[in-house]
């Protein structure tokens, strides 16, 4: 009579599953860094050409230094404005 043992079926352990879910995390994470790293540079080159004179950052960025606590007034109501809005 002889016996034969069943091969063990080559499942991957406990640390190879870990190994492989921190390799996943690791690549998400990268990939999400890039995108954000990707809508910054959009957004202050958004900022940047919006600062230009006679755009409309410039002119708030204007009217700001030279009344500023009408401006901060105007901020307040259009604040309240949209709060009740919602």
């Amino acid at each position: 009579m002889s016996f034969e043992t069943p091969e063990p079926t080559s499942q991957p352990g406990m640390a190879e599953r870990a190994i492989d879910t921190a390799t996943d995390v690791s690549r998400t994470i990268t990939d999400v860094t890039a995108a954000l790293q990707s809508a910054v540079d959009r957004l202050s080159d958004a900022v940047v050409a919006a600062r230009k004179p006679g755009m409309p950052l410039s002119t708030i960025s204007a009217i700001t230094r030279e009344a500023p606590l009408a401006s901060l007034f105007v901020a307040f109501l259009f604040g309240v404005a949209v709060a009740r809005r919602r």
